[in-house]
């Protein structure tokens, strides 16, 4: 046997394996003060998101104000000669974020409402990263007409302004809730994300490895999925988390316009647009507007504080020199 018959029947030797990929983001997160702050941040909003009961135990869609308070609330509103408004309560002890125009507890509406928002952001950012690995990785592999198919239609996403489209998309499917929400925003927030994965893809094609793995034969989901995926895996990620960020608040910015707001289903978005609806600002209730605006910005920045890791292991040139290497140079 010839030294390269040697080489052609050797195991397939993939230059970042999964486990490697993993240990290496992991790492990176526990070394960016920023990243490691914005984990803490994802892991507090999903400890609310799995266990609402242990924040409140308040229900979220009931009036949680005892009918003889109103009354009393009324009848001293009459006794002072004005308007009794005893609905859109001040924040006080048993309700610390005030109360809505139904009398609903706004912190057990928040706290309900965190689920429904994280996991929609994840189920939208999941399917728009998939879509995006796909057809970026695959124009990158494939090339020929099936490269310049694929580009085509990225551009053509690209090109088209995506809210007027959301809107436009919205409007057709306002009966669908939630779901025509999920479903609009993830044929329209692809476009980018596949635009650098192939990019990327582009500039391993040509490697060494993915050509022995050609030569020995492998078949292309082999190819894609062992050798080009996992030394693509912090781009990846880093697109996931940056379309995430993109999500919460464009989902949110959709609600409060009126689109997908069916159903029982609450989330942030929601919120803002019955507190807005109901003129919170004006009634006083000021909290009942701005803790779900708090609490979108808190869930972007977490995200985005996150991306900090994964752009530094996608680009060295973020990497922090240690004092180890400052001192070498120094001497």
């Amino acid at each position: 046997m010839t030294a390269i018959d040697a080489s052609l029947t050797r195991p397939p030797t993939t230059p970042t394996s999964s486990r490697e990929a993993i240990s290496r983001v992991s790492k990176a997160i526990l070394r960016n003060r920023k990243a490691t702050l914005g984990l803490v941040m994802f892991l507090i909003l999903l400890f609310v998101a799995l266990f609402p009961d242990v924040i409140t135990s308040q229900p979220w869609n009931e009036s949680v104000v005892p009918q003889p308070l109103i009354s009393q609330c009324r009848q001293d509103a009459i006794a002072a000669g004005k308007m009794p408004n005893c609905s859109q309560l001040p924040p006080s002890r048993a309700w610390p974020l005030g109360t809505t125009q139904l009398n609903y507890d706004v912190l057990s509406q928040l706290v309900h409402a965190t689920g429904v928002t994280l996991f929609a952001t994840v189920l939208i950012s999941l399917l728009v990263t998939a879509i995006s690995v796909v057809i970026g990785v695959t124009a990158a592999y494939a090339g020929g007409r099936t490269d310049t198919g694929l580009s085509f239609t990225t551009d053509v996403f690209l090109v088209i302004p995506a809210l007027p489209l959301l809107i436009v998309l919205s409007t057709y499917l306002a009966s669908g809730g939630l779901a025509a929400i999920v479903f609009v925003m993830t044929i329209t927030s692809w476009a980018f994300g596949a635009r650098q994965l192939r990019a990327q893809g582009l500039s391993i094609r040509s490697k060494e490895f993915l050509e022995a793995a050609r030569v020995r034969g492998e078949r292309s989901w082999y190819v894609i999925f062992v050798e080009i995926l996992p030394n693509m895996l912090s781009l990846i990620v880093a697109a996931f988390l940056g379309t995430s960020v993109y999500v919460v608040a464009t989902m949110a910015g959709l609600q409060f316009l009126g689109f997908g707001n069916v159903g029982d289903t609450l989330t942030w978005g929601t919120m803002i647009y019955q507190s807005q609806q109901a003129m919170a600002l004006s009634s006083g209730n000021v909290w009942w507007l701005l803790s779900p605006i708090i609490a979108v910005a808190f869930m972007g920045t977490s995200f985005a504080l996150l991306n900090y890791a994964f752009d530094e292991i996608a680009n060295p040139a973020l990497r922090k020199v240690t004092r180890r290497r400052l001192g070498d140079a120094a001497a």
